[in-house]
Parts: structure tokens; sequence; C-alpha cells
């Protein structure tokens, strides 16, 4: 079942696809992203977002979850280099955009 309260990406660029993003991402995982969700979500962001778009939208996460110790833009910046270097298992990016997608995500599983 769609949120309709989650905004549309509007044209695509800038700061509505940005925003609407992390709305699906929050709307997606009210608790959370869990662990094994991390590398999919990671290669759909990136097939969609710039590097720092993505370090951003972590960022956003971070910061409205909560964490234990600060995090910095460039700590997620390496983290990321070191997930995305290969890609995971297509089967897993299917299940996280069919989660986003029951809460409005539109964009595309790209399928080999």
């Amino acid at each position: 079942m769609a949120d309709h309260n989650v905004p549309a990406a509007g044209n695509g660029n800038g700061t509505n696809k940005f925003e609407a993003i992390l709305n699906w991402l929050r709307a997606g995982y009210p608790d959370g992203v869990p662990p094994k969700d991390y590398f999919p979500l990671l290669a759909l962001l990136k097939r969609s977002l710039s590097p720092d778009q993505i370090t951003d939208v972590i960022l956003n996460l971070f910061m409205a979850n909560g964490t234990d110790q600060p995090v910095t833009a460039e700590q997620i910046r390496k983290a990321i280099s070191e997930v995305i270097e290969d890609e995971p298992e297509q089967s897993d990016i299917n299940q996280v955009a069919a989660r986003l997608a029951a809460v409005g995500w539109p964009l595309a599983v790209e399928t080999p």
C-alpha cells in the first residue's frame, strides 16, 4: 500500500528528487534500514544519485534516527566506496526495490 503522504519526485532533478528519496526511505524503513539491506540500497541509490547526494541521504537518515557517536561525511563516503566496489545480488536489489515501491518509489530496477 502506497503512502500518499510521500511526495512525488517532481521533475527528477535537484532538491525535489532528493527530498522524495529521503521520504521514501523513511516510509519504507520506518524503524531504520536493517544492515542486510545496506548494500542493495546503496546499489539502488547509486543509480539515481550522485556520490555527494548519497552521502547527504545517509547523513540525513543518521541525524533523523540518531547514532551513538557522530558520523562525518568523509566516513560515510569511505564506507560507501568500500561497500559498492562489487554489485549485490540482483535478488537483494529487487527485494529492497519492492519494499520501496510499496511506498511509492518510482525508480525502475535495471535487470541484467
